[in-house]
């Protein structure tokens, strides 16, 4: 190929030529990437030849011939040799420190896990960890207990915790097992009364059987020793270069503690959070009837803002799951079980239509974007009518909020997300079969199979955003199983075979814009970031495959070949 770079040089002499060319010499440029296929996720100009970037901004999409006049003796100049360049990724919903803690520091074991392993787990980590007190980790599947028949699952652990007391997590992150170190500690015993909103799952002489549901499993977590401020900072770094080695530029933490956002400001102040962070401050688990303490939300998102880490985010939740706990609130009974009986359909939502409402239109005006965890159809559709009575009041506000989890949706109100500028936040590594869709179908029964109505949504117009609900459900925060899961429906990792509710798959051209636009659109950066458009930053990645030009079931499989954060390369692969 001609370095048209060298073509403008040689006809710079003459005007004319210059003209009709079009190659007047540019200011040069920090980094010209070109050699490939730039897929920008813009209608006007969705595929280009280069890139051009200056200090942390683009200042040129379009063709290698005028990309050249932008290179100067000092401009770095990257040969994608025909690779594919596209926006970072944007991870809509997860908890990121959360994740980085359960790596860090966390005994783990696979989702798929039974219980001979679960035992050979925990003991290493006991017998490496002579000196804990708590040993944390988990994740354990929703039906794990139904698949594994234990008498007593405190017991269980009791036999190869020693003297630690333990603390697992199951998958929907809802719900813990512990040993009886553990409820000493935390002085839960028989007469211990169940909390509002939570059961402690009992064996027949009352005492704790160690599963805490809901709201239950605090009574244990309140007395978990917190991480040191020094780990927060460790977490924050640690999460932003592995969000990078998978292509991801921004994320929202869905849920979000003070002491998490103070670690994250920390290592942003530092130079070394090379990610947008939006922040869903967390409000109370559980059942409640009183306002939320909307100064202390503002002190909250006051102190924590800095350039990376955007704070004007809340977090409410509505219910819990609709696996076998059967918290998740839904508009018909779960199927009959001894416990529930036969019209059990998910009891009171953690907050009512009253109180949702009050607290959507305060938020709404101190300038928040609310995201809801709705897991049920009927949690769903107060969080709507929540909003609507919001948009009542207010007038149709740009505060897009959102419904997270919103797998379960009745028809009658697909087309409401669109009518009230409501988001579905959804997590599309969950749309196949897998232990967790057992799980649910066990207790919603066949309308567990379908289940997350994507087509739908998108054909009403619906805004969507996808995220991988990391560390709860899945083994990593990888986006690229999302991906390929939002166009097969199937099992990106080939662990379970079938397709879940497969008319409900979109286009893999759909699948990126809801990864990168509407992402942005929820981080209210879609001015900044979503996009590759002149004035918008720098935040791109280059794969090592076009995933255009390969098999969809191959998606999954994705690498990194680069990833660039405000113009600086973040990470490389070897």
């Amino acid at each position: 190929m001609v370095n048209p770079a060298i073509s403008c040089s040689a006809a710079a002499g003459a005007l004319l030529i210059l003209v009709l060319s079009g190659c007047q010499q540019q200011q040069a440029a920090e980094l010209v990437l070109q050699g490939g296929m730039i897929y920008t996720v813009t209608a006007d100009q969705p595929m280009a030849e280069a890139i051009v970037v200056s200090a942390d901004k683009i200042v040129f999409v379009g063709d290698e011939a005028t990309a050249a006049t932008y290179i100067g003796s000092d401009t770095e100049v990257v040969d994608l040799e025909g690779r594919l360049l596209l926006p970072g990724l944007i991870d809509a919903h997860l908890h990121p420190l959360g994740g980085a803690f359960k790596e860090l520091y966390q005994c783990n074991f696979p989702f798929s896990a039974d219980p001979d392993l679960i035992r050979e787990t925990i003991a290493d980590c006991v017998e490496n960890r002579p000196d804990a007190v708590w040993i944390t980790g988990g994740q354990w599947d929703s039906g794990f207990f139904e698949r594994f028949e234990m008498l007593s699952p405190r017991s269980f652990l009791d036999e190869v915790s020693g003297d630690a007391a333990i603390f697992l997590s199951d998958d929907s992150g809802h719900n813990a097992w512990v040993n009886s170190k553990a409820l000493e500690l935390a002085e839960v015993f028989a007469v211990t009364p169940d909390p509002t909103g939570g059961t402690i799952v009992r064996e027949k002489d009352g005492r704790p059987n160690g599963i805490l549901l809901e709201t239950a499993q605090s009574l244990v977590f309140s007395v978990v020793p917190r991480y040191s401020d020094k780990q927060f900072v460790e977490a924050a770094r640690w999460f932003s270069d592995y969000a990078n080695a998978y292509g991801i530029t921004a994320a929202k933490a869905a849920a979000i503690e003070e002491e998490e956002m103070a670690g994250l400001v920390s290592a942003d102040k530092a130079g070394e959070l090379n990610v947008h962070m939006a922040t869903s401050i967390r409000t109370p688990y559980g059942h409640r009837s009183t306002p939320l303490d909307y100064d202390e939300i503002d002190r909250i998102r006051n102190r924590y803002a800095s350039e990376h880490v955007h704070t004007e985010f809340v977090k409410i939740f509505l219910d819990g799951v609709p696996t076998p706990a059967r918290t998740a609130a839904m508009l018909d009974p779960y199927l009959p079980d001894e416990a529930h009986g036969n019209d059990f359909s998910g009891g009171d939502l953690h907050v009512g239509l009253e109180t949702l409402a009050s607290d959507l239109i305060e938020l709404d005006k101190r300038g928040y974007t609310v995201k809801m965890h709705a897991a049920g159809d009927r949690s769903v559709q107060v969080g709507l009518n929540a909003i609507e009575i919001t948009r009542q009041t207010l007038g149709n506000s740009e505060k897009r909020h959102e419904l997270a989890h919103a797998g379960f949706i009745h028809a009658n109100d697909i087309p409401r997300f669109a009518q009230l500028n409501a988001v579905a936040d959804l997590c599309p590594i969950l749309w196949h079969p897998s232990p967790i869709i057992d799980a649910i179908v066990s207790a919603v029964g066949e309308r567990g199979e379908q289940y997350w109505p994507t087509r739908d949504l998108l054909d009403a117009k619906a805004p969507i955003l996808a995220g991988s609900d990391w560390p709860s459900a899945v083994p990593n925060a990888n986006p690229w199983p999302g991906v390929e899961a939002f166009v097969t429906r199937r099992d990106p990792r080939g662990n379970a075979k079938g397709s879940l509710w497969p008319e409900q798959a979109i286009l893999l051209e759909e699948a990126i814009e809801i990864y990168t636009n509407h992402g942005a659109r929820a981080m209210k950066m879609e001015d900044r970031i979503g996009s590759l458009e002149v004035g918008k930053l720098a935040d791109f990645i280059v794969l090592e495959r076009n995933i255009f030009e390969i098999p969809i079931d191959e998606v999954a499989d994705t690498k990194i070949h680069r990833t660039y954060f405000e113009g600086k390369l973040v990470y490389k692969s070897n």
